[in-house]
Parts: structure tokens; sequence; C-alpha cells
């Protein structure tokens, strides 16, 4: 298998967070109609481990912050290219991202998200 995955950890204020969580329901449902396999998003739970440089320092998270890691896979990257071309394009995302990015009612600063495209090195499936 040599799937091809977008990788994002970003802060999101707590008392957003549910917000947040509704929006990137709808969203992974758009981004695998365009080729997405999986889609997945989770919030920060233990982040620390002694001599390494936590989640929470490299999103600069606040305390009043969470900090979500997600990743996206698809079969290769050029199926990535084709949906992050087509996933913007979508009418339905013009209304999902405003809570997003409207400064008036923006739920995180996406200018914080750390964001890549990852091939394969280490692949280990089952028992």
């Amino acid at each position: 298998m040599t799937n091809y995955i977008d990788g994002f950890v970003l802060p999101i204020p707590r008392v957003h967070l549910d917000t947040y969580k509704s929006v990137v329901e709808s969203v992974a449902k758009i981004w695998k109609e365009y080729g997405a396999l999986a889609y997945f998003e989770y919030v920060g739970d233990d982040l620390e481990l002694e001599g390494t440089r936590s989640f929470s320092e490299f999103a600069d998270a606040k305390a009043d912050e969470v900090v979500v890691f997600g990743w996206v896979v698809f079969d290769s990257k050029t199926a990535r290219d084709l949906a992050n071309k087509k996933v913007p394009e979508d009418p339905r995302m013009k209304d999902l991202i405003v809570p997003l990015t409207n400064t008036s009612r923006q739920i995180f600063d996406a200018t914080r998200m750390v964001y890549g495209g990852f091939q394969p090195l280490v692949q280990l499936h089952g028992s």
C-alpha cells in the first residue's frame, strides 16, 4: 500500500471545539467525495514526553486551547492533488468555512496551522 497523506496540527480555542467538530464532520464528507480514503482528526490528550518538544509547544497553544492533530489518507499524491483542487471549489465549502475564517466569528487562526503532504516511509498493518 502506497497511500499519500496530508497531515496537520492546529490549536483550537476550547470554547469553539464543538463548533469546529460540527464543521469538520461536514468537511470530511466532502473530502471523501473527492477521493479521500479516510479522514481523521484527534484532540490532544497526553502531549508531553520528557526530553521532547510537545505538540502544545509546537502549536504555541495557549492555556484555553486544545491541540488538534489530523490527517487525510489518499490513494496517491495525484489523487490528493486533484482533491485539493476540487474541494475548495465545491459550493458547500463556502458556507462551511465561514465560521473558520470570518474574523468576527473565527473559531481558529489558520495561520497557526502546520500542514504538509507525506509519502510513506514505513507502513505496518495488522498483527
